[in-house]
């Protein structure tokens, strides 16, 4: 599993962010605090407190994390 942080400014970096987790064969989850949801679901990230960044949680295989990582780096620069 690999984790780190992203920060979501808007809903279109929602939109793209969901995007990008629904084209993946594995399992994505945010957690926020206590909350734990599906990162390829638009309304479980909107009912997150995303002011504040976001640990994304990539269960895959290690590679599988770096590649995810790569289409989603603009929101994680900015954690």
């Amino acid at each position: 599993m690999k984790s780190f942080s992203v920060q979501l400014h808007s809903i279109d970096d929602v939109k793209r962010f969901v995007n990008a987790a629904c084209g993946q064969p594995f399992d994505i989850d945010i957690v926020s605090g206590r909350y734990t949801v599906d990162a390829k679901s638009i309304m479980g990230l909107f009912s997150l407190d995303l002011s504040k960044p976001i640990a994304v949680e990539v269960h895959g295989t290690e590679e599988d994390g770096r590649a995810f990582y790569e289409l989603i780096k603009d929101f994680a620069d900015r954690a």
